[in-house]
């Protein structure tokens, strides 16, 4: 298999994952990014490089950074989103996630 392909294959999956954790159907994400469900599902196969323009309708739909989509990385952008929704939360609200988040280091640092 070329590489070309392996990096389709997994820009696909981030898509599929991302487009699960959203609770988003293929044409559900189809018409939030303005494309068509079989553009999707060929992004999410993998079978078919996509245009610039259309990986960041992609991106904005599943609200990450084409970065992250055809790395895995999470970068600057990301965490701008997130801080984004955090920016929504009331007082709080925003402690509670401080506090899921301190478990979820303490938990994943101890490994």
């Amino acid at each position: 298999m070329k590489v070309k392909d392996i990096c389709l294959q997994e820009i696909g999956k981030r898509i599929i994952e991302r487009r699960n954790k959203l609770g988003l159907t293929q044409e559900e994400l189809a018409e939030k990014g303005d494309l068509t469900p079989q553009f999707v599902s060929y992004a999410e196969g993998g079978k078919r490089a996509m245009r610039p323009e259309n990986l960041l309708k992609i991106a904005e739909a599943l609200e990450v950074s084409a970065d992250y989509l055809l790395t895995g990385t999470i970068v600057d952008k990301d965490l701008l989103l997130l801080s984004d929704k955090l920016s929504k939360l009331s007082p709080s609200q925003l402690r509670t996630v401080e506090s899921i988040i301190d478990e979820c280091i303490n938990l994943y640092s101890d490994k």
